[in-house]
């Protein structure tokens, strides 16, 4: 493998050697300069906001919402490189540019498209511990464990076994990465065949692109459903490092744990509700509005009275907030204007989109929401069960496969730039009363 000629690695190589030198002397000039003040609210409520990490591949904007590199999600799709005949952007593109920080020419997108395919066999041992779990285990638990079983061929655990010198913990660590981001769409098209099918192993088509490939190996084969997961696994790559999956990813993997059991990680905390598990709950959401309603057509009206009765049982509306977006996703925007283009007149569509009209002003008076707007839960569901795909607990998996590209670039970096085992400062209540005492 080491003799193949390897373009994206050799660019990634020669950009991060760059990068690396100079953060050193950033941090020898300016090691002392205080770059944020920690307030105690911040210390109880889940370390909100405070600047601790670096993460290359993408940054969150309130407004904007993000930006891989520096391009926003319509950037991208005006600018990275499409299928044949395609208007939706390739994930294969984005991980280029999440890697080196340069939008890849058509050449360099079907060199990763290549080399993928030829990465993507999985040793029959993981397909064999799948087997042995119940059929009906969340689809997120067989992926974690699927994950985790891959790393047994480790190629950054057999180095450092040979005594691998620090300043090539990037090169393995890439070539796993490569590995596994090859493998993922296999592993989670078995998962969902065992799961709704007939529990046979998938077989991939070499002719299609790595996105198109996950959606035919899932068994659907419409051209707009191929368009469909190219945007999905697009904006879902990333969303900086700051999040429950990538800050996990970024923590484990900084004990020099290889990317398998990194990744692993990362999908067991994309695994909870409140973050990557929401998909899930904003569907089965509208699917018992919908039954209790008694219609597939609820005016405005209606869903505002259910509404008001989520809200009055202490239950959130799923779907709707974000951390750090104070204006709608833009990514779902970009799913939005997927539906507007391609399905419009689809009655669920219709609904999601009612729901965006009056869920926003409802928590806005309130008084205490800051972000009333819908994240990206909030459409994804729709579009999935309109090209058929109604078993809504394996969007999360979806989702998983897609944020692997920007947690194994950003990984990847971390290893290249030396970043440190992460160990921040934990502090006692007792600890903090003091401080307020002497304060006072």
């Amino acid at each position: 493998m080491a003799d193949r000629k390897d373009p994206l690695k050799e660019k990634f190589h020669k950009k991060s050697s760059e990068l690396r030198t100079e953060i050193r002397s950033l941090i020898k000039a300016n090691g002392d300069l205080v770059v944020g003040d920690v307030k105690l609210a911040q210390v109880f409520g889940g370390a909100r906001g405070i600047k601790t990490m670096m993460w290359e591949t993408s940054e969150l904007d309130a407004y904007d919402g993000i930006r891989f590199r520096g391009y926003t999600i319509p950037q991208l799709r005006e600018k990275l490189p499409t299928a044949p005949g395609g208007e939706e952007p390739l994930p294969e593109g984005l991980f280029w540019l999440m890697l080196t920080g340069d939008l890849p020419t058509k050449t360099q997108v079907k060199w990763v498209s290549k080399e993928w395919r030829r990465r993507g066999k999985i040793p029959n041992y993981v397909y064999a511990t799948l087997k042995k779990l119940p059929a009906d285990t969340h689809p997120m638990t067989q992926f974690s464990i699927g994950i985790t079983a891959m790393g047994s061929d480790s190629i950054f655990d057999k180095k450092y076994a040979e005594g691998m010198h620090k300043s090539e913990y990037w090169d393995a660590t890439y070539e796993d990465a490569m590995n596994l981001i090859a493998r993922l769409p296999h592993l989670a098209a078995f998962i969902f065949s065992r799961s709704f099918g007939d529990g046979k192993k998938p077989k991939q088509d070499r002719t299609l692109d790595w996105a198109a490939n996950y959606a035919k190996m899932l068994g659907f084969d419409n051209g707009e459903f191929l368009e469909l997961m190219r945007l999905y696994l697009t904006i879902h790559a990333d969303h900086e490092g700051g999040n429950a999956s990538a800050h996990t990813a970024f923590l484990v993997n900084s004990t020099l744990a290889n990317v398998y059991t990194s990744f692993a990680s990362a999908i067991n905390s994309l695994s909870g509700p409140l973050h990557g598990l929401a998909n899930q709950e904003v569907i089965k959401w509208v699917f018992n509005m919908l039954e209790e309603l008694g219609t597939q057509k609820p005016t405005k009206e209606q869903i505002a009275d259910y509404v008001q009765k989520t809200l009055d049982s202490g239950r959130v509306i799923p779907g709707y907030g974000h951390a750090v977006l104070r204006q709608p996703d833009p990514r779902f925007t970009a799913q939005r204007g997927f539906a507007e283009r391609n399905i419009p007149n689809d009655e669920l569509v219709q609904v999601i989109w009612k729901i965006f009209d009056v869920v926003p002003p409802m928590l806005e008076s309130l008084g205490k929401v800051k972000n009333p707007w819908p994240n990206v839960d909030a459409h994804s569901g729709a579009l999935l069960v309109h090209y058929g795909m109604k078993q809504y607990v394996y969007y999360t998996v979806l989702f998983g496969v897609s944020r692997a590209l920007g947690v194994l670039a950003a990984l990847c970096w971390s290893r290249a730039l030396g970043q440190p085992l992460e160990r921040p400062k934990s502090v006692t209540s007792e600890w903090v009363k003091e401080q307020i005492k002497k304060n006072s």
